[in-house]
This record gives structure tokens, sequence and C-alpha cells, in this order.
């Protein structure tokens, strides 16, 4: 059975794709970073309505302990590119997922199509874990979602979207021990930030709720956008409480 974990342990998996957004839209200079919204991750595992654009190139690494009904830890891999102009038309963020960091041959791709509404609010849509091998048992996800931010002294954001595969289907141990074959399809995140100093974060990604701390430090001139997180909070899905990690980066072309 722990084979098929590599599907549902992509929940957690997703918070290091997201967590490279909002800083890359700063590295590209976008009226993200213009509005005065701080750029710490804003998600431990859901979809945010920004993206990557402007010809920036991010990429993260993350993980689990353990993984969902497991003793073992696991972890994967991204790499993306962002290009267009969500202001003006539309971005277009594009990526390569490892799903397997044990022997590198597992991937899978993913997208998102972004649009600003204003300087403070987005749209967005997107798939994931679209398999690009063999081996993978990623099951295919798609969503809509839309994301506001209010900026102050202490940074509210949130974002509201609905979604299938990941934001709707649990896994079988899920409903072998009893809990249900769907989750709820919808799927939300809110953070808030604490004088300057990071992002706390709550979300429910569909199946369960989760909890984290964003913070982007800068090393030199180099963004280095980090989150440590807690998922699977409820009995909904999952056997226990686990420890999620993220860190990644992002540059302009």
């Amino acid at each position: 059975m722990e084979v098929q974990l590599k599907k549902y342990f992509s929940s957690a998996l997703l918070g290091i794709t997201l967590l490279s957004m909002p800083f890359a839209e700063s590295v590209a200079e976008s009226k993200f970073s213009e509005s005065g919204l701080n750029t710490d991750p804003k998600s431990v595992t859901t979809p945010v309505a920004w993206g990557a654009s402007g010809n920036v190139v991010f990429m993260g690494v993350g993980g689990t302990v353990p993984a969902p009904y497991s003793t073992l830890p696991d972890g994967a891999a991204i790499i993306g590119y962002g290009f267009g102009n969500p202001k003006k038309n539309l971005g277009i963020q594009l990526a390569i997922t490892s799903l397997d960091l044990s022997h590198w041959g597992v991937y899978a791709f993913g997208f998102k199509l972004h649009r600003k509404i204003t300087d403070t609010s987005a749209i967005a849509a997107g798939g994931q874990h679209i398999m690009l091998t063999t081996g993978g048992d990623a099951g295919q996800s798609y969503y809509v979602v839309y994301s506001k931010g209010f900026p102050s002294d202490s940074d509210v954001h949130f974002s509201l979207g609905a979604g299938t595969g990941r934001y709707s289907d649990k896994s079988p141990l899920d409903i072998f021990t009893g809990k249900g074959a769907h989750g709820t399809y919808a799927f939300s995140n809110v953070s808030y930030g604490i004088a300057n100093l990071c992002n706390v974060i709550v979300d429910w990604n569909g199946l369960n709720l989760n909890a984290g701390v964003g913070k982007t430090f800068k090393i030199l001139t180099v963004p280095l956008a980090t989150i440590v997180g807690l998922a699977d909070l409820t009995d909904n899905s999952g056997d226990r409480v686990r420890v999620v990690v993220g860190v990644g980066t992002a540059f302009k072309l």
C-alpha cells in the first residue's frame, strides 16, 4: 500500500510549488510586490492565484515526516518557468515536479494561468500531477482559485478555490479506515503577517486542515522562501499529524 502514498503525499508537496509564487512575483518586480503586500509564503498546501511571470525561473524542494500511513519521510522537488504579463493579459506558469527524490525517475507536469484583477487580487486556473513518466501514481488534479490581499502593518491574505483530484479524492487507506472516499472539493487558505517577521498560515486543502509559518529571507540578492508546517490536523484524512517543510528560490532571466 505504501507505493500508493505518493498521490496523497502530493497534497503536502503542493505547498512547495506554491511557496515559489509570492516571492517570484517580487523578483519580477510585479505590481504584487508594489502593492505593499509582503512576499512571504501565503499557503501551506493549497494554490494561490498569484503566479510566476515575466521570465521568472523558480525551484523548490520539500518533504514530510512521516508520509501518511508510514513511518518513513518522503520528499519532492520542483522547477518551473513563468512568462507573460498577468496585469495586461495573462501570466503562464509551467513546472515539472520530481515525485521521488530517491531515484529521480518519476516526473509530473503542472501549469497555472493567472490574471490580476487589481494590484491586490487575482484569479487563476491550473492543473497538477499530469504524469510525464511511468511509475507514478499521482492523480491529475485541476483547480480554480481567487486570492485577495489586504496590505497593512499586519498583512492579511486569503484564497478561495475548488478543484478535483487531490482536493476531493481520499486515499485507499483513508477509505479502508472509514474516513470516507471524498473531501469537500473546495479549499481555502488564510495568512496573517506578524510584525514583518513572518506569515502565520492556516489552510484547508479539501481533505484536511493544515497550519504553518512562512518566511522569505534574502541572502545577498537571492530570495529564499521557507515554510514549516503541520499537516492533517483533524482525523478527516491520514493517520497522524505530520511535519511538512520546504524551501525555494527564484530569479528573473
